[in-house]
């Protein structure tokens, strides 16, 4: 260890009580003895919604005499006549009698005639682009002279159609003008684009059903405290029928492998960005290489690297997934950088020799990198040791890149600020009442997590610069501990303890949602596979690090070491 954080409308037609002609809904007829209007009272506005949900969901299934029943039974019509008959004029390609349904529809646009105008405008660049597709070239133009350009409306644009007249082949058009071409698909995209400008109570949003069943599973999965591995991105592997929620066997709350090469703390341990190789360092001077397994969630040693007389206290993967520095404890004065293929040291950066290299960060590029450290050095560097700048005086407790010519780093005044290397401009950013011992920033450079001196992990917005939540539970209050975003979508943060345990909480909660034991001293270091998200490794004082994962990856290792005559993995 080491010391030192509208109210809408419901679509229905009304027909009045003088009227004695059979009521119909969209064209049909409906035959079950009751007006729409009588139907349409014994139904509330929500029912309403749900059978025009419906009843768009059967047709966009193919469903048509199913929905068109629907519709007559219930006497809810999915959308306002017009806007049926544009859509279905759309579809045929009749742009002609699009005209005529615009200017029906005009009263009901959200924008009036300004909206109208950049209907007119998709309509007319798709019948541009199907004539140029069907090979009338001068009928194409005379869309474009004629039509197009008189609305004044988009003239960028317009330059940038008249440029595919020069396309030899439908092919190339298609490939120029990123479109789909004539037929079904680009014509529904072009409804979809067109059903911006029309309140939903003249023609419905499409896939409305599936996109309020979608914000279901999603609100779902938010609350779920154990959603992490299931990696869908639609509905397909959700079932319908019954709540989501995933099961703690689901969530890496078991040990599959401990790792015993090294024999002295270990302080730090990090996952590569492809998630293939590990590195771990330890106050035995060594460097270590591990193969990473994550269909059996194990790794293997695949070399090890002590070619410095110092311990490691840090190490950080750069981008390319080649190369890892390797900074030391406080009293050193240089940063080694590995090349993990070859085994042998790519650079030493190394100043002065009384230097304090402790931190470092590679700069999103893998050609740079900040180093510093507690005894006010901080350089920026490029992947060859060359100091392209430097800023003095600032003691470094943590470092982290914002972009190619920013970075972040923690100081000993309890904050965190921002140091611009192309401007020497630096600019606040979080202040806390105690010490910062670490801190991270997430892949999507929203949020920082910061350990803090006998308060425990926070929860930074980087852009609002306000303190979002304080973690419940880890113990920190001399050592330096090293925390960890991850999971699926980085939703899970990840933290030693120094009551020799790991602490994993949800980002919207306080409460930890897993506390893992197994070690037996100081956990200094937690790091999530960032391709795994059902994987993390921990290193601790006791001299150990430990592979996590769910139950049934142990299972499933124990099955294989039993099938092979091997002795049990943990």
């Amino acid at each position: 260890m080491q010391t030192n954080g509208s109210a809408q409308h419901n679509g229905t037609t009304e027909n009045s009580h003088e009227n004695t002609t059979p009521s119909t809904s969209n064209g049909v007829e409906i035959t079950n003895g009751a007006t729409s209007e009588q139907t349409a009272r014994t139904l509330s506005k929500t029912d309403q919604d749900i059978v025009r949900l419906i009843g768009q969901h059967l047709r966009g299934l193919g469903f048509n005499q199913t929905a068109e029943q629907l519709i007559a039974e219930s006497g809810c019509a999915l959308e306002h006549p017009t806007a049926a008959r544009f859509r279905a004029h759309v579809m045929e390609g009749q742009w002609d009698k699009t005209d005529d349904d615009l200017l029906e529809l005009e009263p009901l646009v959200k924008g009036g005639k300004e909206d109208i105008i950049k209907m007119r405008f998709l309509l007319l660049e798709q019948k541009y682009l199907e004539l140029l597709e069907d090979g009338i070239p001068l009928k194409a133009l005379e869309c474009l002279r004629h039509e197009l350009t008189p609305l004044k409306y988009n003239t960028e644009r317009v330059h940038v159609l008249s440029t595919y007249m020069m396309c030899s082949n439908a092919r190339e058009l298609r490939e120029c003008s990123h479109w789909e071409g004539r037929g079904n698909e680009s014509r529904q995209k072009l409804i979809e684009n067109l059903q911006e400008f029309l309140p939903p109570s003249i023609m419905l949003p499409p896939r409305r059903l599936f996109t309020l069943l979608s914000q279901a599973v999603e609100q779902q999965k938010e609350k779920c405290p154990y959603h992490n591995t299931q990696l869908d991105s639609d509905l397909s592997s959700i079932c319908l029928l019954m709540d989501h929620a995933c099961t703690r066997e689901q969530f890496p709350t078991v040990t599959t492998q401990v790792l015993w090469d090294h024999s002295d703390e270990v302080l730090h341990c990090q996952f590569s960005p492809d998630g293939t190789r590990l590195a771990t360092g330890s106050k035995d001077n060594k460097l270590i290489i591990w193969e990473v397994d994550i269909d059996n969630f194990e790794v293997h040693h695949q070399k090890t690297l002590n070619e410095h007389k110092f311990g490691v206290g840090f190490v950080a993967w750069c981008p390319d997934n080649i190369h890892v520095l390797v900074c030391g404890p406080e009293e050193t004065n240089e940063v080694v950088i590995y090349n993990v293929v070859t085994g042998e040291i790519r650079q030493r950066i190394h100043q002065n020799s009384d230097d304090s290299l402790t931190y470092a960060s590679w700069m999103p590029d893998g050609r740079k990198l900040v180093v510093g450290g507690l005894r006010g050095q901080f350089y920026y560097c490029d992947i060859d040791g060359n100091v392209i700048d430097l800023w003095e005086g600032i003691r470094i407790h943590g470092l982290a890149a914002l972009d190619d010519k920013v970075a972040l780093a923690a100081d000993t005044h309890n904050r965190i600020r921002g140091y611009n290397f192309d401007t020497l401009q630096d600019f606040p950013i979080i202040q806390e009442d105690h010490p910062i011992m670490t801190f991270v920033m997430d892949e999507k450079k929203e949020l920082l997590l910061v350990n803090v001196a006998s308060q425990g992990c926070h929860l930074w917005d980087l852009r609002d610069k306000v303190l979002l939540r304080k973690f419940h539970g880890q113990t920190q209050a001399f050592y330096t501990i090293y925390s960890c975003f991850g999971g699926l979508n980085q939703d899970y943060i990840a933290s030693g303890s120094e009551d020799h345990k790991v602490f994993i909480w949800h980002k919207s909660r306080e409460a930890p949602v897993a506390v893992l034991e197994g070690h037996r001293l100081v956990v200094n270091c937690v790091h999530w596979n960032p391709t795994e998200p059902s994987m993390l490794a921990s290193a601790s004082d006791d001299g150990t690090i430990r592979i996590w994962g769910p139950k049934d990856k142990l299972k499933k290792r124990k099955d294989s070491a039993a099938s092979s005559g091997r002795s049990s993995p943990v």
